[in-house]
């Protein structure tokens, strides 16, 4: 059976109809030659996608992403920028208007949840110490200042850029923040209390 004909590229002028929704999840996508990469979306649409990546493909290469909260997406990437790059969303008509649900979903969720989020009671560790990972491999040690369940303050010498993905010990996130010290990041979903007990022997409340 030929899926593709059950699948509907957008035109040129659908594209420029479909509403691009800022967002930010996580994912992994996979390209031609069967590797995979971790990513984040930036902007997503029904029809398009943008996503920040160390890995960046080449225009007219095939691309199969797993998107957090979202699912498979299947399509071709268009253009490259310098920390990522743009992709048509190759799906059916009925999938495309569960991807607007989805988006509307998210949309709505990220205006809500703040990058501060003071919902969550900051506390600090009683093992403070703990490494920064960078998606290129490098490695920092830093001290804890504070965490909640959707982030952490930390004590660092070097401050990767607002929006790099990193991993604070084995918890993914991003930085969203610059101050004196150090940085603050937020993690890519809700911790449970008892995750970050375990991780980073913190006082539950």
């Amino acid at each position: 059976m030929n899926s593709a004909a059950n699948v509907q590229t957008p035109s040129q002028s659908e594209r420029r109809s479909f509403q691009r929704v800022r967002i930010k999840v996580y994912g992994r996508f996979m390209l031609e030659d069967k590797s995979e990469h971790p990513c984040q979306v930036i902007e997503m649409s029904p029809g398009n996608m943008a996503l920040r990546t160390d890995r960046i493909g080449e225009p007219g290469e095939r691309v199969i992403a797993y998107i957090d909260h979202i699912g498979r997406v299947e399509g071709v990437i268009v253009r490259t920028f310098q920390s990522g790059f743009a992709m048509t969303v190759l799906a059916s008509e009925r999938k495309r208007e569960k991807l607007a649900a989805q988006l509307t979903w998210l949309a709505n969720r990220h205006e809500l949840d703040l990058p501060e989020d003071r919902r969550h009671e900051r506390v600090a560790p009683r093992n403070p110490i703990s490494v920064l990972h960078l998606l290129d491999g490098r490695q920092y040690p830093c001290r804890i200042i504070d965490l909640s369940l959707s982030g952490a303050a930390i004590e660092i010498e070097v401050k990767p850029a607002v929006g790099v993905q990193v991993t604070l010990g084995t918890m993914r996130g991003q930085i969203v923040r610059h101050f004196e010290e150090g940085v603050a990041i937020e993690f890519a979903i809700v911790q449970r209390p008892e995750t970050l007990d375990a991780e980073f022997n913190a006082p539950r409340s």
